[in-house]
C-alpha cells in the first residue's frame, strides 16, 4: 500500500497601497498590493504551509519567522522551493496541490494559468499537478470588503520507494 499525506494551509494579508501584488509568484496589476514581511504571496504560504502540515513539520513562522531580517522583502517562491526541498530530504514528494483564492477585486482568472506554470516550476511538476481557482466572498469579511486576500491550499503527498 502507498503511504500517503495530506495537509492544509491557509494564509491572509492586508491589501495596502504601495506594494505589489504577488499571487503564484505572478506579479498582478492592481492598485493595491498584499502587505507582509516577505512579498506577502499569500498563495504560496498557503501551500508552503499545507506541505509543511503534511509531514507535522509546523509553519512557515518556524522555518521564515517574520522577526529575522534575512526575510525581508523575501520571494516566496524560493522560500516555497526551500520547503520542496524538506519534503523531498525526508522521502516524499507532492501528488497534488489545490488551492483557492479569495478576493473581491482583481479578477483572477486571467492570471490562473501563469501561477500554475510558476509553481510547477519551481516544484518540479507539472502544472496539472496543480489546481489554483480563485473565488470572491461575495463582499463578506475582510476579502469581501477589499481589505484583504486569503487563500486555502491542500497538499497530498506520496512516499517515495
Amino acid at each position: 500500500m502507498t503511504a500517503l499525506r495530506i495537509g492544509n494551509g491557509y494564509d491572509i494579508h492586508r491589501l495596502v497601497p504601495g506594494r505589489d501584488l504577488i499571487l503564484g509568484g505572478v506579479n498582478i496589476p492592481h492598485e493595491l498590493g498584499l502587505l507582509g514581511h516577505s512579498d506577502a504571496d499569500v498563495l504560496t504560504h498557503a501551500l508552503m504551509d499545507a506541505l509543511l502540515g503534511a509531514l507535522s513539520l509546523g509553519d512557515i513562522g518556524h522555518y521564515f519567522p517574520p522577526s529575522d531580517p534575512q526575510w525581508a522583502g523575501a520571494d516566496s517562491l524560493e522560500l516555497l522551493k526551500q520547503v520542496n526541498e524538506l519534503v523531498r530530504e525526508r522521502g516524499w514528494r507532492i501528488a497534488n496541490l489545490d488551492s483557492v483564492i479569495v478576493a473581491e477585486r482583481p479578477k483572477l482568472k486571467p492570471h490562473l494559468g501563469a501561477m500554475k506554470e510558476k509553481l510547477a516550476a519551481v516544484l518540479g511538476i507539472t502544472p496539472e499537478q496543480i489546481g489554483v481557482k480563485a473565488t470572491t466572498n461575495e463582499q463578506l469579511g475582510p476579502e469581501g470588503r477589499e481589505e484583504g486576500i486569503s487563500a486555502y491550499a491542500t497538499a497530498l503527498l506520496v512516499q517515495e520507494n
